[in-house]
């Protein structure tokens, strides 16, 4: 419960029951003091810092302002009636100007702790205290602490204080050769609290008395509290031994520039006198506790080995702080955090448990801050744009020093220099910014041959709050400004080509050199990767070759028996990082990506496309989902399977059979990519005997999928193109080619010669049933060099033009046809044929009447039948097509 007088500019307060220790948050408090006082029956006792020691109050300020109150349940003035239920009343109070308008508030938390341990040991930044189950409740009384009965008689007596037995405390240093022995009272005096109730001893310690001992325990220093209590009755005494050990700083954790790790030891030998069970482990921060999802995402670590319990916390995570720091001038930083361990163990041989409690306030050494004045200037915009930064938030920008003036920040603003305060989205840190125009009096300009300079020198004057710790930065900025003529020639500029293997890149530098950086994909040109491009360079040009198979490189699409990939290159100024130019090539690579062997084995390459970029190829499957693939890693998946495996399915065509499968996500995973669906169709076409049945091992098929040779020294080749663009073309591998009815196929017949005096003409092009050019059926579609008139569905020529890959043009003829749209007997075709051509190859040097001097224009005589005369010693060539698959939609 939380009371409060209500005021506009309270600061937030909440409590928290951790276990045996309460948790008081307050802030922000604005810079200003806190005071807590502890209430007990409507009266108060201020909190100073020795009472809070010796009655279990510590509190610590972060450098937000925001402060955390702990307090023992078994601290001094908490009520409790049966040991479980405890109830701490606090009042805080915060200055104002007068003593009048001083802010009260009051909180009172009732926790409840029923599971206690034999013995409750718990390390806090200012005390210790460990807490002892004793034989029965009431069984000895105490006294009060002297300095309460000095200043107050509010503290309600604790259980039967008539007739205070006598009692002692006995302290133990190895380094002392005898025993100190103090009373109890005089213990009190010395700092130390004392006191029982519900059946547990309590004593609490200053961490800095002259009673406490550094022992070494595993390596790690820890300071120790050695101790017996003596309790005195008439006929009777007894003896109860109180000991806490807790980790010091020093010697216990280790600094990276990146990681805390605090060893703790795992045996405490102080309080440990056997061999113990180690049970709970548990880890949190300001003494509350993380479970592992937490401690996972804020990327804490918790482990043990047979010596220590390991925490590894790294520098800046969530939970901590960092604070700023001026030395000489320099800012540094550190990071505080305030990690909790709490163990509990059994001793062998005993039914008694320790529940072990450590609360430890880590602070790095000075870390060097990446400060850095980072210029943003586009010289295009005529202004300077800065950032300066990352501060922590506890920096404050005071004014800046144009020579030879000094403004503060709202005079910058005033004059149009735009600057800005940019907190990070959890206030751990800012950055200032900075606009200033070219055209402002503090920017000076000087001209050169084609070139304005703009120059800006000038100085952050900051200070760190709430010490007001002034400190200062100092920069100067140049800009260029190119005059429009002079910017032309000055550009850089890039261009590329392809083979079937590599892109080959050029970049030309222009007029300004080589002052930018080239990045390749999306990795910049570092001397590693040149070195591995093999990056020549002759001060006005460099030129590397990127492979097709590089992480550089984006595959765009999958075409048949080749893979799209696009191979981006930008050019940036390193200064600002804008792209002075950027340029994209997209080639066409041919790959195997589906083998069909004669035993049924198939295989199957499966790529990664740029438009699924979270496809992770290790998850593709097969139609059966337990198929997956036999090798894989960030851009390839490949497949080895059977006709008979993986939820293939055949299918039967004439004279063939077809073996299908499918490669994609299963449609759980595909659910959960907000991508298109990745698919991928694998086939293998068997030729089966007519008359015999099939076996379960069919023979791969091969039918020719290559074009015969021309007779003679000259070599005249037929390809089905994919497309009409004819820049890629189906392989060998690829046949049969199953397709639709009237779907067109694109056909190129090339010429295999570096003559540029000789020319190929098409003499004629039909289809068959078989692979006999002469056999029947016969579909005529080109007919005496021109195209067949009778068909309904007519071919079309298409022009060829030069490219990378054709050199000569009259070497090659292209033509389209819809398949089966060229005849009227549809019906008899049957659903495969191949395609034949006829074609002669003429000198332009001695034209021959006929065939190489063609003429389409009298279509009368060409539907007569009427043939053109061909030299005879000049002959025709045929080329055949291989099988192509007809299917029926």
């Amino acid at each position: 419960m939380l009371h409060a007088n209500l005021d506009i500019s309270i600061p937030e307060i909440s409590s928290k029951c951790l276990g045996n220790i309460l948790r008081v948050d307050v802030g922000p408090l604005g810079g200003k003091p806190l005071e807590v006082a502890a209430v007990v029956d409507n009266s108060s006792t201020l909190l100073t810092p020795s009472l809070a020691s010796q009655c279990g109050f510590s509190m610590k300020i972060d450098r937000l302002g925001n402060a955390k109150i702990y307090a023992s349940l078994q601290n001094c003035f908490a009520k409790s009636a049966d040991g479980e239920v405890f109830t701490t009343e606090l009042l805080l109070r915060l200055p104002g100007n007068r003593m009048s308008e001083d802010k009260l508030f009051k909180v009172a938390e009732t926790c409840r702790y029923p599971d206690w341990a034999s013995r409750e040991v718990v390390c806090d930044r200012s005390f210790m205290e460990v807490s002892v189950k004793m034989a029965a409740a009431g069984d000895y009384a105490l006294p009060r602490l002297p300095l309460q009965e000095e200043k107050t008689k509010s503290v309600p007596q604790r259980d039967s204080e008539k007739g205070s037995p006598i009692a002692t405390l006995v302290f133990f240093n190895p380094e002392e050769e005898e025993e100190k022995t103090m009373t109890v009272k005089e213990a009190q005096r010395n700092g130390y609290g004392i006191a029982n109730s519900a059946g547990r001893l309590l004593l609490k310690s200053p961490k800095a008395s002259s009673e406490t001992f550094t022992q070494n325990v595993a390596g790690v220093p820890m300071t120790v509290l050695k101790t017996s209590v003596l309790f005195e009755k008439r006929w009777r005494a007894t003896r109860i031994d109180a000991a806490a050990a807790c980790p010091r700083m020093e010697g216990s954790v280790t600094f990276t520039p990146k990681t805390i790790t605090w060893f703790l030891p795992r045996n405490i030998h102080p309080l440990v006198s056997g061999r113990f069970d180690l049970q709970e482990v548990h880890m949190g921060v300001d003494g509350e506790r993380l479970d592992p999802a937490e401690m996972a995402a804020r990327r804490y670590s918790l482990t043990a080995n047979a010596a220590h319990i390991i925490v590894q916390i790294p520098v800046g995570a969530a939970g901590g702080y960092f604070k700023s720091h001026i030395l000489d001038g320099l800012y540094l930083t550190t990071y505080s955090i305030e990690p909790m361990l709490e163990l509990l163990w059994t001793e062998n041989g005993s039914q008694e448990d320790t529940r072990y409690k450590v609360l430890f306030p880590i602070t790095t050494p000075l870390l060097t801050g990446p400060l850095q004045v980072t210029d943003h200037t586009v010289p295009k915009e005529r202004k300077f744009k800065v950032l300066f930064g990352p501060f922590v938030s506890d920096v404050s920008l005071i004014n800046i020093t144009f020579p030879p003036e000094v403004l503060s920040v709202s005079d910058c603003n005033a004059r149009g220099y735009n600057v800005l305060e940019h907190m990070s989205p959890n206030s751990r840190s800012k950055v200032f910014t900075l606009e200033v125009p070219f055209t402002d009096g503090v920017v000076k300009q000087k001209k050169e041959t084609g070139t304005t300079i703009y120059s800006l020198h000038f100085t952050f004057g900051l200070e760190v709050l709430p010490e007001h710790a002034p400190f200062s930065h100092t920069a100067y900025l140049e800009a260029k400004l190119i005059d429009k003529l002079a910017d032309l020639s000055s550009r850089p500029s890039v261009s590329g080509d392809c083979d079937d293997q590599y892109f080959y890149i050029l970049v030309k530098y222009g007029a300004q050199g080589s002052d930018f950086e080239t990045v390749v994909g999306k990795r910049t040109l570092t001397p590693d990767l040149a070195r591995q491009y093999r990056v020549i360079e002759n001060g006005t040009h460099s030129g590397f070759a990127v492979p097709f198979s590089s992480p550089d490189v984006a595959f765009e699409a999958i075409q048949g028996s080749s893979i799209k990939g696009r191979l981006d290159i930008s050019l940036r100024n390193p200064k600002n990082n804008e792209y002075i130019k950027q340029f994209s090539l997209a080639c066409n690579f041919l790959s195997t990506l589906t083998e069909c062997h004669p035993n049924g084995t198939m295989t199957a390459l499966a790529v990664k496309l740029e438009s699924v970029p979270s496809l992770n190829p290790a998850q593709l499957t097969l139609r059966d989902t337990a198929c997956g693939p036999s090798s894989s890693d960030d851009r390839f998946a490949y497949f080895v399977f059977t006709g008979s495996s993986c939820g293939t399915i055949r299918r039967f065509l004439p004279n063939m059979m077809v073996y299908e499968n499918e490669i994609s996500l299963p449609d759980e995973l595909q659910s959960k990519l907000d991508e298109p669906d990745y698919e991928l169709k694998v086939s293998c076409f068997y030729r089966i005997n007519r008359t015999q049945a099939v076996t379960f091992h069919p023979r791969l098929s091969r039918s020719e999928p290559f074009a015969e040779n021309a007779k003679g020294k000259l070599q005249v080749a037929l390809r089905l193109a994919l497309d009409a663009s004819y820049s890629m073309f189906h392989s060998d591998e690829d046949y049969p080619i199953a397709t639709f009815l009237h779907q067109p196929l694109y056909f190129e017949v090339e010429l295999k010669s570096a003559n540029p005096r000789v020319s190929l003409e098409l003499e004629s092009c039909w289809a068959t049933l078989g692979e006999d050019g002469m056999s029947k059926p016969r579909w005529n579609f080109i007919t005496n060099g021109c195209v067949n008139p009778t068909d309904l569905y007519q071919v079309t020529f298409h022009p060829v033009g030069v490219d990378t890959r054709v050199q000569y043009p009259s070497h090659f003829k292209r033509f389209e046809v819809l398949m089966f749209a060229f005849d009227k007997d549809q019906e008899n075709l049957g659903h495969q044929l191949l395609v034949h051509c006829d074609v002669v190859i003429c000198d332009a040097r001695n034209q021959l009447d006929g065939a190489c001097k063609k003429d389409c224009s009298n279509q009368d005589n060409l539907i007569k039948g009427q043939r053109r005369a061909v030299a005879d010693n000049l002959g025709f060539r045929r080329v055949s097509s291989g099988l192509i698959v007809i299917i029926n939609e």
